[in-house]
């Protein structure tokens, strides 16, 4: 076709889970009821403004915070699916057409809080930020999509057209790029609280917008993460989504009211909304069980008994089993430990070294993991694709690395490292055959830092088991905790560490489209061991600009090991007795909090 409208078509292959249908507005009458949610321990929202870099691009910040307020153009994620929901995003289906060069969206006329229309300016002022200044925003990937391959890009009242260099994937542009941008008010185009700019209104790609793009970048940011300003007229005037913020404490604890003004088709049932902070799971386990929680979690490793099914909930955590019903749910992601490839790293020459990673991978015993440390309630991971794609995206990774402590030790052996002292040292370095390899002198020493998120009690476990894997094949293993904003501070940092692991992996959210451009290809937003490998930048560019399957991209990943594949843990909530939803309780899989859906 020389003319495409998408519309979700391959939402219910590619990314439907258990699709829910969208109620009709309530009316404007919120009835009764204060809603309680559990923020994820130590990762309290702590960033407002909807155009993140990867230090604030979290499911905390955005999918459970700012989404409540901000919506994206194009909203995906509904109850237990991760599909594209039309009807709650502001913008009609885009329609393609110039052969896949240009894509042409329609806004629907929705306001923000201010009164503004959430029209082609409030669209082209995202554009020309991301324009002026693409490293800002954590999802910018270096050559791909928005904007790098746009030629030009043109906005009149409520319609929005985007030409591209070279034809695009309809679907992968929909999913990892339309999916990214989100409109933003004219009450923010400005450098300081006095003095308004002119990005939004500017042509893209000229010199002026950049200059003007930049100064509103740095006040925004400026102001973003200054927790105090959060319930402020800035900020607020630009709400478009269905809650607005009016309390928030130093501690993370967020407080929502329904926006009187949201267009959307679901308004608010209930009369506020409380996201309470926690350091730790043990506090937030501990005021579940004294039913101060409408919807919490649970670490696996408080349960006593697991999963009998894959998939299905076991029995309840004792404490909870009279006022609360558990449900589980898989997520749209997969978990892994990140390796650091950047020669910044005195250590990374080990890295660098594919058989080196295969050893510490086939030393991971997932299955067992999966049973002692998550109570059945994980999936393991052998690939950059979530363990639920669908066939019809890309054919299931067989495990190339299956758990084999002998075969670590034989691998590592026949290329020249001796234990010594208990320790694993390179005795033939070199580059041939049964060397240890490039930029390996004789007489390294085998070791890495590894630094885990402290705020998972079972992840911890998992970090724990595996490093002792590690050390009886003569590797050293040093594991240090911290926070989970350290943890992601240190895993950008390029240097403190040779694995990084949050526990939590990659969602892939908002970049929807599971194709790794912004994990593995070089400038890749979240590329955080810089690693770079030529035939696997050429099969995610493939895998996006022509059509086709993931296949070839997923299973290259799979061998080459860009990082350490990790079993993927189940999504284990708890929902008090007596809350009602109208899109049932399965946790969806891109973690989205929609509790205008809730309701006593």
């Amino acid at each position: 076709m020389t003319r495409r409208q998408i519309a979700g078509t391959v939402a219910a292959v590619v990314l439907a889970v258990a699709g829910f249908g969208v109620s009709g507005a309530s009316g404007s009458g919120v009835a009764h009821g204060v809603i309680t949610f559990a923020e994820t321990p130590g990762a309290s929202p702590n960033y407002i403004f909807p155009f993140a870099s990867c230090q604030y691009e979290s499911t905390n910040n955005i999918n459970q915070f700012q989404s409540l307020m901000f919506r994206p153009l194009y909203w995906f994620g509904l109850g237990g699916s991760a599909a594209l929901v039309p009807a709650l995003s502001p913008a009609n289906s885009p329609h393609f057409s110039n052969g896949d060069r240009t894509v042409t969206v329609t806004l629907k006329g929705w306001r923000f809080a201010d009164g503004q229309a959430v029209d082609a300016r409030a669209v082209m002022f995202f554009l020309n930020m991301y324009r002026a200044d693409p490293t800002a925003y954590c999802d910018y990937n270096a050559g791909f999509g928005v904007p790098d391959q746009v030629r030009t890009a043109t906005g009149t009242a409520n319609t929005v057209r985007i030409t591209f260099v070279a034809p695009v994937n309809p679907n992968w542009l929909l999913y990892n790029y339309l999916s990214q941008i989100t409109p933003l008010p004219n009450s923010w185009d400005r450098t300081s609280p006095t003095h308004s700019a002119n990005c939004a209104g500017g042509v893209f790609g000229a010199a002026s917008t950049k200059t003007s793009c930049d100064a509103v970048i740095e006040f925004l940011d400026s102001r973003a993460a200054v927790t105090s300003s959060f319930t402020g007229p800035l900020w607020q005037s630009g709400v478009d989504g269905p809650w607005r913020l009016s309390a928030f404490s130093a501690a993370g604890d967020a407080t929502f009211v329904p926006n009187p003004h949201y267009s959307g088709p679901r308004k608010a049932q209930v009369r506020k909304v409380k996201e309470i902070a926690y350091a730790t799971s043990q506090a937030e386990q501990a005021d579940l069980k004294a039913g101060r929680l409408s919807i919490g979690y649970l670490d696996p490793s408080v349960l006593s008994a697991g999963a009998s099914t894959p998939g299905r909930p076991g029995p309840n955590w004792a404490p909870l089993a009279s006022s609360y019903v558990m449900t589980v749910g898989n997520t749209w992601s997969f978990n892994f430990a990140a390796l650091n490839f950047s020669t910044a790293d005195p250590k990374s020459a080990a890295i660098n070294q594919l058989y080196i990673r295969q050893a510490l991978q086939i030393s991971i015993d997932q299955n067992t993991l999966i049973q002692t440390v998550f109570k059945g309630y994980a999936t393991p991971v052998y690939s950059p694709l979530p363990p639920q794609t669908p066939q019809a995206l890309a054919r299931a990774v067989a495990n190339p690395y299956p758990y084999s402590p002998a075969g670590a030790a034989a691998l590592l052996a026949s290329h020249g490292w001796t234990n010594v002292g208990g320790v694993l040292t390179c005795t033939s370095p070199g580059t041939g055959t049964g060397q240890c390899g490039s930029d390996i002198a004789a007489g390294y020493v085998l070791s890495f830092n590894v630094v885990v998120a402290g705020n998972s009690p079972s992840l911890a476990l998992v970090m724990y088991a595996e490093a002792a894997s590690w050390r009886t094949l003569g590797i050293g293993v040093d594991v240090q905790t911290a926070s989970l904003a350290n943890v992601a501070a240190d895993c950008q940092g390029g240097t403190g560490f040779e694995i990084c692991a949050w526990g939590t992996g990659w969602t892939y959210s908002p970049d929807y489209y599971p194709s790794g451009e912004a994990l593995f290809a070089p400038g890749g937003g979240f590329n955080v061991g810089t690693y770079d490998d030529a035939k696997m930048t050429s099969l995610i560019s493939a895998s996006i600009h022509r059509s086709g399957t993931l296949s070839a991209y997923a299973t290259y990943a799979a061998h080459q090991l860009p990082v350490l594949y990790q079993p993927q843990a189940t999504v284990i909530q708890e929902v008090a007795k007596g809350l009602k939803s109208s899109a049932g309780f399965a946790p969806n899989p891109l973690g989205n909090f929609m509790p205008e859906y809730f309701h006593f």
